[in-house]
């Protein structure tokens, strides 16, 4: 039989409230069995609501002992100035509780350290990080930070509550996204992006799982979890030869554990982000991460627009640059991309990414003709010279330029 003896910290009243609103929202009675019980209890006050509950056979007395060490942990768990509602989600290093901030009656999610972390200081100065490095960002398209600190042995974070879902789980039902669609979100967190690089954040773990999808369509950047100062060089030195990030949407650099690891990553992540939406698929796939990663080095890049069809040839072009693996290849500015990004979701053509590709061109024609040159001059034949490739692609170079010009021009 369940006891009614409480061992959690919360008096017997929040208990009782606690178990009441429990069993109901579990669906194991209904609002007028859980009165009819309390109506027994004010005949006999001895009696807990958990020890009618069973007595009268509305819940079992597994369940009741369910609920009881359900509402025990939560308390554990209470936050001063807060009231834990439920559980949102777990991860490896943390769980996220969906809770009421009192002082402003208002719902939050915190997420709290586990007691077995909260006695790694690593893992503890990594938690606070995030906190710091989520406060000092204020854009309608990141997760906003509220607090942080430390109550009953545990380490808290609280932040903007997100009604929705994430942009995996739309992912993970099979939704492959039309080009506008994926635009909608995309342009959002390029935003996020441009204000916290901005601020000298850089993500470091951009993928669809980190970006919340409100109900109103919202896209909003979560999870500053791995986000570094690109200033700090300490910790940079620190985590000098360190894979951090996620296999399917890591660049490049960041696998091979370079110290001078700057924006650019966050725009290669988000052009793999942005490769799944539209092809519903990742851009490179093997059985283990580490196959996978070696493909981020290594292996040339299926275009989108090669795999589905339905997509414009800009958007293949902005991923392109967005996926270089040189990350010199890549977008020079966050605004750059952005400004290519807004283009092409007006039918309008990339010329960002039509300047990078076409140095590209350049630069591999003439290191390619270059080495014609030494194969045929060790033959003892004549080379057929630079001149002509350069001023073709000199002239198309100076067109890209002055259509940028132009279509700068035309925005102001």
């Amino acid at each position: 039989m369940a006891t009614d003896k409480s061992k959690t910290a919360v008096s017997a009243a929040s208990m009782e409230t606690e178990i009441a609103r429990l069993v109901v929202e579990r669906q194991l009675a209904t609002r007028d069995e859980v009165e009819h019980c309390r109506q027994i209890i004010q005949q006999d006050p001895d009696r807990s609501l958990a020890y009618v509950l069973v007595e009268q056979s509305v819940v079992t007395n597994g369940q009741i002992q369910r609920i009881q060490q359900s509402v025990q942990a939560a308390s554990e768990r209470q936050i001063p100035g807060y009231r834990i509602l439920g559980k949102l989600g777990a991860g490896a290093m943390a769980t996220v509780y969906k809770a009421v901030q009192l002082s402003l009656d208002r719902v939050v999610a915190i997420k709290i350290l586990p007691r077995k972390l909260s006695e790694n200081a690593e893992y503890v100065e990594l938690f606070y990080k995030e906190g710091k490095a989520a406060a000092k960002l204020n854009h309608p398209n990141i997760v906003q930070a509220i607090d942080v600190g430390e109550a009953n042995g545990f380490h808290y974070f609280v932040m903007e509550y997100v009604r929705g879902h994430t942009l995996y789980d739309e992912l993970a039902e099979g939704k492959v996204f039309t080009e506008q669609e994926a635009l909608q979100v995309i342009l959002q967190i390029a935003r996020a992006l441009k204000h916290a690089h901005e601020q000298g954040l850089i993500h470091r773990d951009v993928k669809p799982k980190n970006i919340m999808i409100t109900e109103g369509g919202t896209a909003k950047l979560a999870d500053m979890g791995l986000a570094r100062s690109a200033a700090d060089i300490e910790a940079a030195q620190a985590e000098a030869g360190r894979a951090f990030g996620t296999p399917y949407y890591i660049s490049p650099e960041q696998i091979r554990g370079e110290v001078d690891i700057d924006f650019r990553a966050d725009i290669y992540s988000l052009g793999a982000t942005l490769y799944h939406l539209v092809t519903g698929r990742v851009p490179f796939e093997a059985p283990r991460p580490v196959a996978v990663m070696q493909k981020h080095l290594k292996e040339p890049l299926t275009p989108p627009d090669h795999i589905n069809t339905k997509l414009s040839a800009g958007v293949g072009e902005v991923v392109e640059v967005m996926m270089a693996k040189e990350r010199s290849r890549r977008y020079a500015s966050t605004a750059d991309m952005l400004m290519d990004l807004e283009a092409i979701a007006e039918g309008k053509p990339p010329l960002q990414a039509r300047m990078q590709i076409d140095q590209k061109v350049l630069s591999g024609l003439t290191e390619g003709t270059l080495g014609d040159d030494a194969a045929l001059e060790a033959t003892g034949e004549s080379a057929p010279g630079l001149l002509p490739y350069i001023i073709i692609l000199g002239a198309a170079l100076a067109m890209s330029v002055i259509l940028n010009v132009a279509l700068l021009l035309w925005r102001s």
